[in-house]
């Protein structure tokens, strides 16, 4: 179809419109009407940058254990839902994010899923996650991993209720509908290895001899938080500060050096008190958990206080910056390991606003 010649503005909107609309019905749109919103200059997430108060959602979510059971609920999860994505069920645009309760006594049955997940534990204690046959009990700030496809389930033997974060790569295996899950009729996955055997073979800087890397994941399941903390305590110590981030360490997979699963990455960092990081941001959108401390920070035009257990979102190339009223600890995931492999994530360190 050819545009009429020597036409007014009007007649050549109207004759497009007549187009758009023709050729919408053999399913063709036209590239040079979108381009611009597929193809931006910079990221533009939906995501938003957002707080959530641990003491509210930990109100909410014991009114949630009081509600229903760990069994009716599957996994009695809150999830945290950034407002900028309603009804998504995502807390930035690739991960999913939500706060776990179990209530003393109560067991999570085995599933497995395709997803990969983490878990990194908040409160209480003599609770445990069993991944492939060896369980694992978790402690304030461990960072315990569920690779994609491993069966796993959780139980509190202790006394009091015990809560701890998820985030799961959901979003990224359902962009490329890869989404499968199974059920177990059993409640605990059985057996295989001895408690604490994933940390005695790889979790000392040394490796079993005539391993073989059988997966893209960690073989470590559990990074326990009381190793960690001496780590950034003698950083700190030794010096020098990174003034974006403080003391940051990666938590690695111990036979690559590279990420712990395939699509996500996690990292911890000491800010000490009345240090201010540089201006910062990266593609990754991050989640932030404050395992110490009380702060706050600047996350594009947000900015609100922290305390420990408080969670908070820096979206996709958001500038961010964190300062410490006292000596803090911020836990933090994203897709970075994906963003990696795929020769997408880049950063820039003391951004300017403009």
């Amino acid at each position: 179809m050819t545009a009429p010649t020597n036409t007014t503005s009007a007649e050549k909107f109207n004759a497009r419109k007549v187009f758009y609309d023709q050729i919408a019905k053999q399913n063709l749109a036209p590239l040079w009407e979108r381009v611009g919103g597929l193809v931006t200059r910079s990221p533009q997430p939906a995501a938003q940058p957002v707080r959530w108060t641990y003491s509210s959602v930990r109100t909410n979510l014991l009114a949630a254990g009081a509600l229903l059971s760990a069994e009716e609920a599957e996994r009695r999860v809150l999830i945290l839902e950034n407002p900028g994505m309603p009804g998504q069920s995502r807390v930035t645009g690739s991960l999913f994010a939500g706060l776990q309760l179990l209530m003393p006594g109560e067991r999570a049955h085995a599933h497995r899923h395709a997803a990969s997940a983490l878990r990194f534990f908040l409160e209480g204690s003599g609770a445990y996650t069993s991944v492939d046959g060896e369980r694992t009990v978790m402690a304030r700030g461990d960072f315990v991993i569920t690779p994609g496809w491993t069966w796993h389930d959780h139980g509190n033997d202790g006394a009091d209720p015990v809560i701890w974060l998820d985030g799961l790569d959901v979003p990224i295996v359902n962009l490329f509908d890869a989404s499968f899950s199974e059920g177990s009729s059993a409640k605990e996955t059985p057996a295989s290895h001895p408690a604490h055997d994933c940390e005695a073979r790889y979790g000392a800087a040394m490796l079993p001899e005539g391993y073989r890397a059988e997966s893209l994941s960690s073989p470590l399941i559990n990074y326990r938080y009381a190793r960690v903390r001496e780590n950034l305590a003698a950083l700190h110590r030794n010096g020098p500060l990174d003034t974006c981030h403080g003391v940051k360490l990666r938590y690695a997979n111990p036979l690559t050096g590279g990420s712990v699963m395939p699509t996500l990455s996690a990292g911890i960092q000491l800010i000490p008190s009345g240090f201010h990081t540089a201006p910062y941001r990266s593609t990754d959108g991050t989640v932030f958990v404050v395992v110490e401390g009380m702060g706050r920070s600047t996350i594009g035009d947000a900015s609100f206080e922290w305390a420990e257990n408080d969670i908070f979102v820096a979206p996709n190339w958001a500038l961010q910056q964190h300062r410490a009223d006292s000596e803090a600890v911020l836990f933090s995931f994203s897709d970075r390991a994906a963003q990696e492999k795929l020769g997408l994530w880049r950063e820039q360190r003391e951004a300017s606003a403009s």
